[in-house]
């Protein structure tokens, strides 16, 4: 039986955001997993 493949959209990456708060964390990780 053969399994139908699995084709990622989008590349995989954990990314880590480190940094104080208001420094726009939130704003470049919504613009990258877009």
């Amino acid at each position: 039986m053969a399994k139908a493949k699995f084709e990622r959209v989008k590349p995989h990456a954990n990314i880590g955001t480190i940094g104080h708060v208001d420094h726009g964390k939130t704003t470049l990780t919504s613009a990258i997993t877009k």
